[in-house]
């Protein structure tokens, strides 16, 4: 199976962007993700979402698309409520939420079976990296935006709406683990 169809396969939510040109530049960052990655497509099922909780019960692949779900919704909620004093670039969103950790296959590898960070990992994060494979492949700088703010460091600048719909998405379902109550 080829990488194409692999992310076809792994990102069924490609499908809800509209605009074909982005569906498939959207598809070209992680196409360009595995091809400098050690990881391969099915590692992502399996793999930890983060290496910040120890035995991680949830995968990369279930919070991720879990992430692109929230997002979506909270889109729908934001254009329900607020009508056109938040507008959301639907497409966008959901671009830039399938994106936000695809840097991550640059970020992680696997030695012996266990998945650490790797040397280029240490020296940039998968905003950074991420970043760098939605700009190859041709996204938008708004979509860049999302990628580049979605985790800490985008609290150093001024995020977008999208951008806040996907940090908050994403971080709501990752402190309560890292940070949360024990009950």
């Amino acid at each position: 199976m080829s990488y194409a169809e692999a992310v076809e396969k792994i990102w069924p939510e490609l499908q809800w962007i509209e605009d074909e040109d982005m569906r498939t530049k959207t598809r070209r960052a992680w196409e360009l993700g595995f091809e400098r990655s050690p990881l391969e497509p099915d590692d992502l099922a399996e793999m930890p979402f983060t290496l910040h909780v120890a035995n991680c019960p949830v995968s990369f692949l279930a919070h991720k698309r879990l992430v692109v779900h929230l997002a979506l919704e909270c889109a729908k909620k934001i254009e329900e409520f607020m009508g056109k004093a938040m507008p959301v670039h639907r497409d966008t969103l959901i671009a830039g939420a399938i994106l936000a950790d695809v840097g991550k296959l640059l970020e992680y590898e696997k030695e012996g079976g266990e998945l650490r960070q790797s040397r280029r990992g240490k020296y940039l994060r998968h905003p950074f990296t991420g970043v760098s494979l939605a700009q190859e492949a041709g996204l938008s700088d708004a979509v860049c935006h999302i990628v580049a703010a979605h985790a800490g460091e985008g609290n150093l600048i001024k995020r977008s709406p999208e951008a806040f719909i996907v940090h908050h998405a994403d971080f709501m379902t990752y402190e309560p683990l890292v940070k949360g109550m024990d009950t």
